[in-house]
């Protein structure tokens, strides 16, 4: 697991976020420390990519607070962004672009100084295994490769907190492996949340988990503390998402 510290990166405190009549968060909390990765689980549909959204200020919280880096992301909302690295559910790639055009729009869009370019885009390259690839098109490459892509661009500026909503959907075994190694690789210096609603990836690759169900948080905990005392993720899992949600 991750050598974590405790120079905390992210705090939210009591997100929730309405859509009309409709609670898609609900008083949701959590921390994230530095060489710390935290797994946001639940079932689809459980309010997960809407919790990142309001991680990254992609979506504003209708009440609750986020802080990234020290710096509310509401208030000092630039300094803070400059902060994350996010990769969505569905990876903004361009596919007529190669890897290295992809990457280097990325370095544009962000504002970063051209004189780091070429060294930022060998270093996101090597980090993400696309040195054999990178002045292929994009589309011309397979699911794996494109989901590196994705997170080659999500960390092109060194961020100190990395934000990945399922990146190991739709890939085959080998591609999932590849993808959690490198999630692991990130966490050991950097602070790493990721949604995923498949148990394994959570055991495998978390210092911690939360559990999300019908918008609220309804499990929090280490992972290794789990394991020291013989309890399942499966039946925690099973028990927390199965239980009606009082109102």
């Amino acid at each position: 697991m991750s050598a974590k510290t405790e120079q905390k990166t992210v705090s939210a405190h009591g997100l929730s976020r309405y859509f009309g009549a409709r609670t898609a968060v609900d008083q949701v909390s959590l921390e994230l420390r530095q060489g710390e990765v935290l797994g946001l689980l639940g079932p689809n549909g459980a309010g997960k990519t809407t919790i990142m959204r309001l991680l990254t200020g992609n979506l504003a919280p209708s009440t609750g607070k986020v802080e990234i880096c020290g710096m509310d992301l509401q208030k000092q909302t630039l300094g803070a962004k400059a902060c994350i690295g996010y990769l969505p559910e569905v990876p903004p790639l361009y596919r007529e672009l190669t890897i290295d055009e992809y990457l280097r729009l990325a370095m544009r869009l962000r504002r970063l100084a051209r004189s780091k370019t070429d060294d930022a885009i060998r270093r996101a390259v090597e980090r993400c295994g696309l040195d054999n690839v990178r002045r292929r098109l994009i589309g011309s490459l397979s699911k794996g490769y494109q989901q590196r892509a994705g997170i080659a661009q999500a960390i092109i500026h060194d961020p100190a907190v990395i934000i990945l909503d399922e990146p190991t959907s739709g890939l085959d075994p080998n591609q999932m492996r590849d993808v959690r190694s490198l999630i692991r690789e990130l966490g050991a210096v950097r602070s790493v949340i990721f949604s995923t609603h498949v148990l394994s990836e959570v055991e495998s690759v978390c210092d911690r988990v939360q559990i999300i169900n019908h918008g609220r948080q309804v499990f929090e905990g280490s992972v290794d503390m789990m394991k020291l005392e013989g309890t399942r993720l499966e039946e925690i899992f099973t028990q927390s998402t199965l239980e009606k949600i009082e109102t």
